[in-house]
């Protein structure tokens, strides 16, 4: 195979100078130096979150303060990079919680494992996992971005829940009792 080699041309004396790239640079900042500034003084100035955007997964409990989580480990079995580790325990049967089985011993969520796909909160029967808007969460090291049940309450704080299903149960349990 040839191997062609091209000559280049000589520069001339305007281009040895560079004059005419440094002017072109100065044009380019002199033109942006007048528009507005497009750039977020993050933390002070947040971003707009648009609607439906899938964040942080967290735990949120009932409006009475409750553990709306079952532990049927369905977000365990879905998570796609395996993400999640429930440890569910058996809960004492009568009482307040009699309709509930199981509840999670421990809940974990690896936050450097996640990649926010959403699926543990569409899969949860009792809407006891939720993705918030928080999009900035940092750690100093790999063992405090593993999320335990906790800080999954904190982060997730109370929803408002419109069908208060553990308190109908209730109700229709005491109705049937009476009868």
């Amino acid at each position: 195979m040839a191997v062609k080699i091209l000559k280049r041309r000589p520069l001339s004396l305007l281009e040895k100078t560079y004059l005419p790239q440094i002017l072109i640079g100065l044009k380019i900042t002199l033109r942006n130096l007048f528009r507005p500034s497009v750039t977020l003084q993050y933390p002070e100035e947040r971003p707009d979150i648009p609607e439906g955007y899938r964040g942080v997964p967290t735990l949120v409990k009932d409006a009475n303060g409750r553990e709306k989580c079952v532990a049927c480990q369905l977000c365990e079995f879905v998570c796609p990079p395996r993400a999640i580790r429930i440890t569910s325990r058996e809960l004492e049967t009568g009482g307040e919680d009699a309709h509930i089985e199981k509840a999670p011993d421990e809940f974990e969520i690896d936050m450097l494992r996640c990649i926010y796909c959403g699926y543990c909160q569409e899969v949860c029967p009792e809407e006891a996992i939720w993705l918030q808007d928080v999009f900035s969460i940092s750690g100093y090291s790999r063992e405090a971005m593993v999320f335990d049940k906790e800080k999954l309450y904190q982060l997730g704080g109370t929803l408002p829940d419109n069908h208060f299903k553990w308190d109908r149960k209730k109700a229709e349990e005491e109705a049937a009792k009476r009868h």
